[in-house]
């Protein structure tokens, strides 16, 4: 009986003694499964707040990075974007921009370049853009090392014109379209397309006395001839910072034929003059228009080497055509290919009329000296073919002269017009063609000459 009792206290002691420990450990459990989800609150709420801190941080460079942030930031010496004075240009030529796309579209002046010439000047002058810097091009040489600190989409485009590579492009496609027949038919038109290119050496003298430099007189003479792309050629080689207003001036002439060229040739001829009638030009043989382009080329090459990038490439082109072997790739240069640098070739011009490069005094005066040599290259073509009425047998009529500068085929048609004007049977159109292609290599041959004198 004695045993029994104590077992039995040693049991109750024994669970006595446990149950309080289960009790201790399942409170200590408890308390360990709170704070560890305490903790992991604490976690996934310092991770929401990490992640809305990142969004906020986000949201903020973004803002600090918009255009908008960057314009009303004020520099070091307390002043905002409009408080800088000089930052009023970057507006004026975005209103510049507009008019020259207004021109483009609706008054349709030489939309194919215009175009995308605005769109250029609009781009480059959009502020903090980034998509041209003219320091990576500054002293006329291409800083190829600062290239990979950031350059621009059109500072890369930019090397096609600056390399020379976009104007001879363009002149492979012109040399498709072109029908060199009433030259070769009437071989003395070629002396009034010699006659025309009067007007760049004479404005070139002109802008010398003017204070330009040789090579800024060279850019702003060979606006006379009417020549875009040689005129972006030889101004990206000599006279790279006026490259801007040099293409707008060129480009707006050419589109101005109809409107500038009139009044002279009306001025400088009588209405008898104007009547006279001449042949039918004989016809030109094929074997006549394959050897052409390879004589020229060659002649050139041999003479005028600084020539030979724009006369190989137009008479690379015409070959093309003439040759009738290789019809897919003449439509190709004609169509595709002069579309594509066409487009290059202009946006990335525009891009050079940057604020500081336009707006300036020598802007204005290039404006004005270029129309001086677009107007002498006219008369120039049509004084000389008086000069030869008084000499030959068979009369010419002067109106041709002045298609003597290369916005082919415009001045030809010019010539028709206003021919048509004093005698409505008068047909001068193909007989103008010959001047008017004669332009075309008239033109290249000086750009290659001023290139020759000062590109070295």
């Amino acid at each position: 009986m004695m045993m029994k009792k104590h077992i039995f206290i040693l049991l109750a002691a024994f669970f006595g003694i446990l149950m309080p420990m289960s009790a201790e450990e399942t409170i200590r459990e408890e308390v360990a499964i709170v704070q560890t989800n305490s903790i992991e609150t604490d976690e996934a709420t310092a991770q929401q707040e990490q992640a809305s801190l990142k969004i906020g941080e986000s949201l903020v460079k973004f803002v600090k990075n918009t255009g908008f942030a960057k314009i009303f930031e004020y520099n070091a010496e307390g002043e905002n974007f409009f408080e800088r004075w000089k930052n009023l240009g970057y507006i004026v030529m975005l209103f510049i921009s507009c008019i020259l796309l207004y021109l483009a579209i609706v008054k349709k002046f030489e939309p194919l370049l215009l175009l995308p010439i605005a769109f250029g000047m609009l781009l480059t002058n959009l502020p903090m853009g980034g998509l041209y810097n003219p320091d990576l091009f500054a002293d006329g040489h291409v800083h190829w090392a600062e290239f990979a600190n950031g350059a621009g989409l059109l500072d890369y485009l930019y090397l096609g014109v600056k390399l020379g590579i976009y104007p001879c492009l363009i002149f492979v496609g012109v040399g498709a379209m072109t029908d060199f027949g009433p030259l070769l038919a009437n071989p003395k038109s070629l002396l009034l397309g010699a006659a025309a290119q009067f007007g760049i050496f004479a404005t070139y003298l002109a802008a010398v006395g003017l204070a330009f430099t040789p090579e800024e007189a060279a850019s702003i003479g060979i606006i006379g001839g009417a020549d875009g792309p040689t005129a972006i050629f030889l101004t990206s080689k000599l006279a790279p910072h006026l490259l801007g207003p040099i293409a707008v001036a060129a480009y707006s002439y050419m589109a101005l034929v109809p409107v500038i060229q009139p009044p002279i040739m009306r001025f400088l001829t009588s209405k008898k003059e104007r009547e006279i009638e001449m042949k039918q030009l004989r016809e030109v043989s094929r074997t006549e228009k394959i050897i052409f382009p390879i004589a020229v080329t060659m002649i050139v090459a041999l003479l005028l080497p600084d020539a030979a990038p724009l006369i190989g490439c137009l008479m690379l082109g015409n070959l093309m055509k003439e040759s009738g072997v290789v019809d897919r790739l003449s439509k190709t240069v004609q169509n595709e290919l002069m579309n594509i640098v066409t487009i290059f070739l202009g946006i990335t011009v525009g891009a050079t009329a940057t604020a500081g490069a336009f707006l300036n005094v020598k802007t204005l005066m290039i404006l004005g000296i270029g129309i001086v040599a677009f107007s002498l290259g006219t008369a120039s073509g049509v004084l000389l073919a008086k000069l030869m009425n008084v000499f030959s047998k068979e009369k010419v009529n002067p109106l041709i002269g002045s298609a003597g500068v290369s916005a082919v085929p415009m001045a030809a048609r010019v010539s028709q017009t206003v021919g048509q004007e004093s005698n409505p049977g008068n047909f001068l159109l193909m007989h103008a063609m010959g001047p008017n292609v004669a332009g075309v290599i008239g033109t290249a041959i000086a750009a290659g000459v001023l290139i020759a004198v000062y590109g070295g």
